[in-house]
C-alpha cells in the first residue's frame, strides 16, 4: 500500500539491515561461480528482457543476496535508462560487483552462451523445431507472463512508497500502453526523473554502504572514449576496407549502442541493418525473428543468428561471434563506464530523488509490458490462464527456484496441448 509523501520508511529499513557505511563490503565470489549461475540463467530465463527481472532478482537478490534490494532497484533503473542490452547490462553489473571485470565477462557469456548457441545452430539449419515442440513453447510463453508479474509485484511493493511514486507507475503504464514507441520509453524515463527530483531529495541515501565495484575512473573514462570513438571509427573502417566482417561488426555494433529498450526494440532495428542491403531476405530474418522469441537468455543473441545465416559456410560461427562481439559490446562499455558513478549515485539525495521517479516509471513500463505483448500474446484459453496461475504460485508461495518453475510449466503445457487443451 502507496504510504504519504516522505522519506520511504522501506529505504530505511535497506539502510538498517545494510548496516550503514561501517558495515564491511560484502564478500567477492569466484569469478567461475558467476559464471556457472549465470549459465543456469541462461538457460531458463525465457520472455525476454522484462521477464529477465524477474528471474535476476529471484535469484541474485533473494535467493544469493549479492545485492541488496536497493542497489537492484538501482542498477535496473540504470539499465532501463541507458542504451544497449537492458538485461545484459544487469547482469554484467551484478558480475562485476561480485567479482570484477572477470566476474562482468562471466556473467556475459553464461547469459549468452546457451541462446547464442542455439541460434547459431538454427540459423545453419540444426535448430529447426517441429510440431512436437509446440506445446513445451507454450508452457515457455506462460511461465514468463509469471515471472513477469512476481518481478512487477516486488518492485511495486519495495519501490512505491508514496501516493506521488504509484501516480508516476500508473501515469508511465498508461502512456507506455497508448503511445508505444522506443522515443516514449525514454520520454517516459526522462519526465519521470524530473518528477521523481520535484518531489524533494531523498535524505535516507547518504547511509548506503559501498559496494566493491572492481573498476575505477579510469576505465570509466576509457570505455566512455571507447565507446563514442568506435561510433566513429567502425564506419569510416568499413568504408575504406571494404571488409565484410567489419560491416557485420559495424551494424550490430550501432544497434547495441543507440538502442533503447531492450530486445523487443533492436530486432526490428536490425532488419534495416541486415535486409535492405540483401545479406538476409525478409522471409529468412522473421524466421530467424520468431526463434529468437522462443529462446532463453538475451534477444540480442539474435544477432548470432544474423551473422551465421549470412556468413558463407564455413564461416558461420566465425560470422556469428562477430555479430554478438558486436551488439553486446557497447552495454559492456557503458556498465564499465557507469558502475563507478554507482556510489556518487546511491549517497546524493538529489540524483536519488531522481533515480526515485525512474524506479517507479520502470515498475510502470513492466507492467504495461505485463498486458502487452505478454497477456495478449500468450494467454488465449483459459487452460493458459490456470498455468500461469499455478506458475506464479510455484514462485510467489511455494518459493520454487524459478528453473524448476520453468520446466515444469513447459512439460505441463506440452501435456495440455497433447490432450488437445
Amino acid at each position: 500500500m502507496a504510504k504519504p509523501d516522505g522519506a520511504p520508511s522501506c529505504q530505511l529499513d535497506q539502510i538498517e539491515e545494510a548496516g550503514g557505511t561501517d558495515r564491511p563490503e560484502p564478500a567477492r565470489v569466484p569469478a567461475r561461480t558467476v559464471l556457472w549461475v549465470a549459465l543456469r540463467l541462461g538457460l531458463t530465463s525465457f520472455g525476454g528482457p522484462v521477464a529477465h527481472l524477474g528471474y535476476f532478482e529471484s535469484e541474485y537478490v533473494r535467493r544469493r543476496r549479492w545485492v541488496d534490494e536497493g542497489t537492484y532497484a538501482d542498477l535496473v533503473a540504470l539499465s532501463q535508462s541507458l542504451p544497449g542490452a537492458a538485461s545484459s547490462k544487469l547482469g554484467i553489473s551484478i558480475g562485476m560487483i561480485k567479482a570484477g571485470v572477470r566476474g562482468g565477462l562471466a556473467a556475459w557469456v553464461g547469459f549468452t552462451l546457451p541462446s547464442a548457441v542455439l541460434m547459431t545452430a538454427f540459423a545453419v539449419g540444426a535448430g529447426g523445431l517441429g510440431q512436437g515442440a509446440l506445446g513445451w513453447l507454450r508452457g515457455l510463453q506462460v511461465v514468463a507472463v509469471a515471472v513477469v508479474a512476481l518481478a512487477v509485484w516486488n518492485m511495486a511493493t519495495k519501490l512505491i512508497t508514496a501516493v506521488s511514486l504509484s501516480a508516476i507507475a500508473v501515469g508511465a503504464a498508461v502512456v507506455e500502453l497508448m503511445v508505444p514507441s522506443r522515443v516514449t520509453t525514454v520520454s517516459i524515463i526522462v519526465v519521470a526523473a524530473v518528477a521523481g527530483y520535484l518531489l524533494g531529495p531523498d535524505e535516507a541515501a547518504g547511509a548506503v554502504r559501498r559496494l566493491p565495484l572492481g573498476v575505477g575512473r579510469r576505465a570509466a573514462i576509457v570505455a566512455t572514449v571507447a565507446f563514442f570513438g568506435l561510433l566513429v571509427a567502425l564506419p569510416v573502417l568499413r568504408q575504406v576496407t571494404g571488409s565484410h566482417a567489419v560491416a557485420l561488426l559495424d551494424s550490430t555494433y550501432r544497434a547495441g549502442a543507440l538502442v533503447f529498450g531492450g530486445g523487443m526494440v533492436v530486432l526490428p532495428l536490425l532488419q534495416g541493418e541486415v535486409v535492405a542491403p540483401g545479406w538476409l531476405s525478409s522471409s529468412h530474418f522473421l524466421a530467424g525473428y520468431g526463434a529468437a522469441q522462443a529462446m532463453p537468455g538475451p534477444l540480442f543473441t539474435f544477432a548470432a543468428f544474423i551473422g551465421a545465416a549470412e556468413s558463407p559456410e564455413p564461416n558461420g560461427v566465425l560470422g556469428a561471434a562477430i555479430a554478438l562481439v558486436g551488439i553486446f559490446l557497447p552495454s559492456f562499455l557503458i556498465v564499465v563506464a557507469t558502475l563507478p558513478s554507482l556510489g556518487a549515485i546511491r549517497s546524493r539525495p538529489q540524483v536519488r530523488a531522481c533515480l526515485r521517479g525512474v524506479n517507479a516509471a520502470v515498475v510502470g513500463i513492466l507492467l504495461a509490458a505485463l498486458y502487452q505483448p505478454l497477456w495478449t500474446g500468450t494467454i488465449h484459453h483459459p487452460a493458459d490462464f490456470a498455468l500461469a496461475l499455478a506458475a506464479f504460485w510455484l514462485l510467489a508461495m511455494a518459493k520454487l527456484p524459478a528453473w524448476l518453475v520453468v520446466i515444469l510449466t513447459a512439460a505441463t503445457g506440452a501435456l495440455i496441448t497433447a490432450l488437445g487443451g
